[in-house]
């Protein structure tokens, strides 16, 4: 059987502690993931080599790290899939808005690469509520992100709304 080789895309603004249980649980099917973190499409908080340390970081220390790798791209993901011959595209499905977002990229990107696959899951129920612009939200009230992320971006935050 020829390798597993899952690419986890997304904006990655911050990355999160729910983004990190999706790539841990990934890990679990794949032989190897590259998390992909995309130049934009929307407003970004932090530049795209930024977002790109900050989930090298990370990602220290979790089971499986030896197997994964960050990368930055732009451009289309059917590309990219294609480019780094992915097998399925790993995504996180946090709700029902989530889900049908999900679909409907997925279709799309079917028609664009017939044999594109999407392998999403559902984050624990204590990270459900976890998305990169609540996190956002409150670094820039000041308020606690253990919770929400790892110490790096944590710190990485509180560098950006010093007064937060």
């Amino acid at each position: 059987m020829s390798e597993r080789h899952f690419l986890y895309p997304g904006t990655f603004d911050p990355f999160t502690r729910g983004h990190l249980d999706i790539l841990e649980r990934g890990l679990a099917l794949c032989d190897r993931v590259t998390v992909a973190v995309a130049a934009g499409g929307k407003a970004t908080l932090l530049e795209r080599d930024e977002r790109v340390e900050l989930a090298r970081g990370a990602l220290t220390g979790i089971a499986g790290v030896d197997r994964c790798r960050v990368i930055g791209f732009e451009g289309l993901l059917v590309d990219v899939v294609r480019d780094l011959g992915a097998t399925a595209v790993l995504r996180g499905v946090r709700s029902q808005a989530d889900l049908e977002h999900e679909q409907a990229m997925a279709a799309l990107n079917r028609v664009l690469c017939p044999g594109f696959e999407v392998v999403a899951l559902f984050p624990r129920p204590e990270l459900a509520m976890i998305s990169s612009t609540l996190v956002r939200d409150v670094a820039r009230c000041g308020g606690a992100l253990e919770a929400l992320v790892t110490p790096g971006v944590a710190e990485a935050l509180r560098r950006r709304f010093p007064g937060g």
